[in-house]
């Protein structure tokens, strides 16, 4: 053992009734280091780091930490050791302050009884500033943005006096911008000797912020590399246990009829006369920063957000879309950005979720065919191939991918053949981003026709038919996929058009 280890794992094993999702994994972790835990969804990467941060208790093995073997009884007893995790999900109340979000249950308390909310705000604000960000400790976090959040979690980890950090998904949300001020971060963090374990799908950062990385497999250990040592080809290959020749295997269908039409579509202030078609069996790429619209558009289409100008035609005829149920009788389905608040009922089964937008097609005379809801159900599990121990299994314990399949099932289930996926791979894993390509696809082969909003330029131009560019709410570039590239898709984010 090496004097700079600070965290070794041995032969962790964690069993749930009836399946086994860690086993033999081993890890070691070093002073000052960033290291990688990389799999597909459904690897163990989430199991083994709530075991580390107390949420679950290991089956077997051995956890070693500063050269003593210790267990990890609860969340409390972790932060006591110096572990803390954010979450993809930050745990912050969004009515206190940065500051008071950040000593959480660490106050300290007058003499009189009374929170000191004047050192509060003195030591949060030292931190954020050691931290080199520009937050207000006094500032409410539900006035902060999506990084600035996740600062306020990095230092209320930082109050705890945390030497090893667990980031889940850090850059999910951020922008490039965001992502390169996070990334500086972590490394002034790297400077001070804090340690990180860093879990993230997306392969390109995990060479820029990355010193080692560790492969998981089915709940397996595979490999521990040197991050300068490992190509990314041969990350994917230990991952999935298969060679992924093409990350993005486009297959291009035959263009067909017009299914939808946009005419100098306006929202006060956020939309101004977007103007597009889309046609059956192809896929019309949206790129653009955060912020310029994207996701705006793809409400506007489903009847979430109410239009001031502007016209839609569907399949030919001029509608009104006031709800998402107009929306879905006209044949068009969303699978919006965050699956896990807007796409999913979380606490309802596999089942329930894919046929809950077709409840009146199972119907008869105001009761419910379970017996067909469920015929339908196992119909789409099997089509796409969605890993789930039954049909009554809680999408909640789904992967991320799989939830994702769960999304597309429901406007499968509902007939849908305008298909609006905003950010369809975010938060999965290579595998099953390979999948739902896949899958895109086939349904373009059959005839449906796809807006696909992603902010992953590789995304964009690997599997778009033509190619849409949105700066402050515009349109600010068109290309088709074989004239784009990544450069003049960032000119047009970011200067808008010339």
């Amino acid at each position: 053992m090496k004097n700079d280890t600070v965290l070794e794992l041995h032969h962790i094993r964690k069993t749930f009734p009836g399946v086994v999702a860690l086993d033999d994994v081993r890890f070691e972790l070093r002073r000052g280091e960033v290291h990688i835990l990389l799999g597909e969804n459904g690897a163990g990467k989430s199991t083994l780091v709530k075991i580390l941060s107390g949420a679950y208790q290991k089956t077997a093995g051995q956890i070693i930490l500063d050269r003593q073997e210790i267990d990890i009884k609860s969340p409390r007893h972790a932060q006591e050791l110096g572990i803390a995790i954010i979450y993809q999900e930050f745990n912050l109340v969004p009515q206190l302050s940065a500051g008071e979000n950040i000593f959480l249950g660490q106050e300290q308390i007058h003499a009189s009884g009374l929170i000191n909310q004047r050192e509060i705000i003195a030591s949060a604000q030292g931190i954020l500033d050691d931290l080199g960000v520009e937050i207000e400790a006094r500032k409410a976090v539900s006035e902060l943005g999506v990084a600035q959040q996740q600062m306020v979690e990095v230092a209320k980890a930082l109050s705890l006096d945390a030497r090893i950090l667990i980031m889940d998904e850090p850059t999910s949300a951020l922008t490039e911008q965001e992502i390169t001020e996070l990334f500086n971060t972590i490394r002034r963090l790297k400077q001070k000797g804090v340690s990180i374990i860093y879990i993230s799908h997306r392969l390109e950062e995990l060479f820029e912020i990355g010193d080692r990385v560790t492969v998981l497999r089915d709940g397996k250990y595979i490999d521990t590399c040197n991050i300068a040592d490992v190509s990314k080809s041969e990350l994917i290959s230990m991952m999935v246990n298969r060679e992924l020749k093409e990350h993005f295997p486009k297959l291009r269908a035959a263009r067909g009829e017009e299914v939808l039409r946009v005419n100098g579509l306006g929202i006060n202030g956020v939309l101004h006369d977007i103007a597009f078609s889309l046609h059956r069996g192809e896929v019309l790429g949206i790129a653009g920063l955060l912020g310029s619209g994207r996701t705006e558009l793809a409400s506007s289409l489903f009847g979430v957000s109410r239009i001031d100008s502007g016209e839609i035609y569907v399949k030919g005829k001029r509608q009104r879309i006031k709800s998402p149920r107009r929306a879905i009788n006209l044949g068009i389905g969303l699978l919006t950005e965050d699956r896990k608040s807007q796409g999913l009922i979380m606490i309802l089964s596999t089942k329930d979720n894919i046929c809950l937008p077709s409840v009146e097609r199972f119907s008869r005379i105001g009761f419910v065919d379970t017996r067909e809801e469920i015929q339908a159900a196992t119909q789409y599990v099997g089509d796409l191939h969605i890993k789930t121990p039954s049909l009554q299994q809680q999408v909640m314990f789904l992967s991320g991918g799989n939830q994702q399949k769960v999304v597309i099932s429901k406007w499968l289930c509902c007939q849908a053949d305008i298909l609006i996926f905003d950010e369809p791979t975010r938060g999965i894993d290579v595998g099953s981003k390979v999948e739902i390509y896949h899958l895109m696809n086939r349904l373009t082969a059959e005839g449906a026709a796809i807006i696909m909003i992603s902010s992953e330029l590789p995304e964009i131009l690997g599997m778009s038919d033509r190619i849409m560019v949105m700066n402050q709410g515009r349109i600010a570039g068109e290309f088709s996929a074989g004239e784009a590239t990544q450069e003049q898709i960032l000119h047009y984010a970011l200067e808008g058009a010339a």
